[in-house]
């Protein structure tokens, strides 16, 4: 019974965080750029580098599993 809750828990937790997340950073964006620009740029900038950090990670996965 309470393996059937853990699983739920995950079932549902799964999408609501694909769908918050990049809600939450649009909303973070859009707060930068009310307080200033150099703010809006600076959050930019560390997007940017994480989404490419997690793209490159992705990547270098994909090749080592190749045979």
């Amino acid at each position: 019974m309470e393996q059937q809750r853990t699983m739920r828990r995950v079932r549902i937790a799964k999408p609501i965080l694909l769908t918050t997340t990049p809600l939450g950073v649009a909303l973070g964006l859009f707060e930068a750029a009310r307080v200033g620009t150099w703010l809006l740029l600076l959050m930019l900038a560390l997007v940017s580098f994480i989404g490419a950090a997690a793209w490159y990670t992705l990547i270098r996965i994909r090749r080592e599993r190749q045979p």
